[in-house]
């Protein structure tokens, strides 16, 4: 299976809204905060921001990374799409556009957490949740290159 990574359109909306609102479905610590369609009006302004990249087979979008800037704001696969290097591939894309880049993971995805911390991401705060919309307790994690060309 080739995966091509390719600027948002306005049109990927509905599927990276898709894959977003099912996340918060399939993980019961995840609270359900908005509407599929919220979802999709926010991966829609995401895509107008001009911060996301998707992940496409032939069989269409798989996943997709919002950068905003050094931030990842959001890297989400389909189930299916996991575990198959799609998601190291939408991050490795990020780093060769940053030297430093950062994002937040919930505490509670263990899934989420070995996967950046795997991929030369190194926590440097937590939080107790009170400044995310969730409330929930995260980790802020870094990774940059110096700190990639010397590990």
């Amino acid at each position: 299976m080739t995966v091509v990574l390719r600027p948002a359109r306005s049109t990927d909306a509905g599927v990276a809204g898709e894959i977003l609102h099912g996340f918060a479905r399939e993980n019961e610590w995840m609270p359900e905060l908005h509407s599929r369609a919220e979802t999709i009006a926010f991966c829609g302004r995401m895509i107008d921001l001009e911060w996301m990249t998707v992940a496409e087979t032939e069989n269409g979008v798989i996943g997709f990374l919002a950068l905003n800037g050094t931030e990842i704001h959001s890297l989400y696969l389909s189930p299916d799409a996991r575990g198959r290097g799609t998601g190291r591939q939408l991050l490795e894309y990020a780093k060769s556009s940053q030297s430093e880049l950062s994002l937040f993971a919930f505490q509670a995805n263990h899934s989420a957490r070995r996967f950046y911390e795997r991929n030369g991401f190194v926590e440097v705060a937590r939080s107790d949740g009170a400044d995310n919309d969730e409330n929930l307790p995260d980790i802020k994690y870094v990774w940059n290159s110096e700190g990639a060309a010397n590990g």
